[in-house]
């Protein structure tokens, strides 16, 4: 007896076999056998375009297509980078060039902290200095060059204060909005349970605002990369910038390929970083990976 049969349906009435296919496993919900197999063309795919892009740009040079002095080829920025290792000055280069991007962003990245709890939590606070941090935000950082040099030389005090400058305001931002955004009744929830202020910060708000926090702290590294660039024009005298300007006075393109180069991966590095710690720190959290 079928089960259709079993709830009622008349007796002899053709009932169609149940499918043993499951549609879970085409869609490639995580677990499957599918979803394994996709993501091996998937790597392929993210590292086929950046390989063809390389041996188009190699062809390019050895077929002449464009001057060296325009556009060396990867095989010459690889002989800039054995040449900067031999000599010591990228070892040397790049402690200094970390420490900077690190301290400023540190130091810029925690102020903003602070003030987006603040901010998101007070109302009075809020009224107080959003408003001109908000003016602030719209000037772009590199704007400040000349004025930063006024105040702070053209030592390093001034460099680490253009990458605070460029690393406050996304940390600020993300955190304002994520406190601002949590629904009202699940702190209506921490009064229900007669949580202190202290208790509802800890248990409510700062869980489900960290997801936007750290979405601050990642744009925040990013735009302390990009203070790194130009702060490191500012008269350098060691670090990646250095290498650049020292490169750019002898007309090497190799060498100033190969320095932006490096910080495009030091850019990598850090993205790569922060992913890392959000799913560190937040392993509840559902991602879309695209499938």
């Amino acid at each position: 007896m079928t089960a259709l049969e079993t709830l009622g349906a008349p007796a002899g009435v053709p009932v169609a076999a149940p499918t043993t296919t499951h549609t879970y496993e085409r869609a490639g919900v995580p677990g499957s056998g599918t979803t394994r197999v996709r993501r091996v063309p998937q790597l392929l795919l993210r590292v086929l375009a950046p390989l063809a892009l390389i041996g188009l740009w190699q062809l390019s040079d050895t077929l002449d297509w464009v001057s060296p002095q325009v556009l060396p080829g990867p095989m010459a920025i690889l002989d800039a980078y054995r040449e900067l290792w031999a000599v010591g000055d990228l070892q040397a280069a790049l402690p200094i060039s970390l420490q900077r991007a690190g301290t400023g962003l540190l130091v810029g990245g925690t102020a903003g902290l602070v003030l987006g709890v603040v901010a998101g939590l007070s109302v009075t606070a809020e009224r107080f200095y959003d408003a001109p941090l908000q003016m602030l935000r719209t000037i772009p950082f590199i704007a400040l060059v000349p004025l930063f040099v006024v105040w702070f030389g053209i030592g390093e005090t001034s460099k680490v204060a253009l990458i605070i400058g460029a690393s406050i305001f996304p940390v600020y931002l993300n955190t304002y909005h994520g406190i601002r955004g949590i629904d009202r009744k699940l702190l209506e929830v921490g009064r229900t349970f007669d949580m202190s202020r202290w208790e509802t910060i800890r248990l409510v708000v700062v869980p489900l605002a960290m997801p936007g926090i750290l979405v601050g702290w990642r744009y925040a590294a990013g735009a302390a990369l990009l203070g790194l660039v130009a702060a490191e024009q500012i008269n350098s005298q060691a670090g990646i910038g250095y290498i650049l300007n020292t490169a750019n006075q002898f007309q090497r393109t190799d060498i100033i390929l190969a320095g932006i180069l490096v910080y495009a991966a030091l850019g990598l590095v850090v993205d790569v970083v922060m992913r890392t710690l959000e799913h560190v720190l937040l392993p509840w959290r559902a991602t879309h990976d695209g499938r």
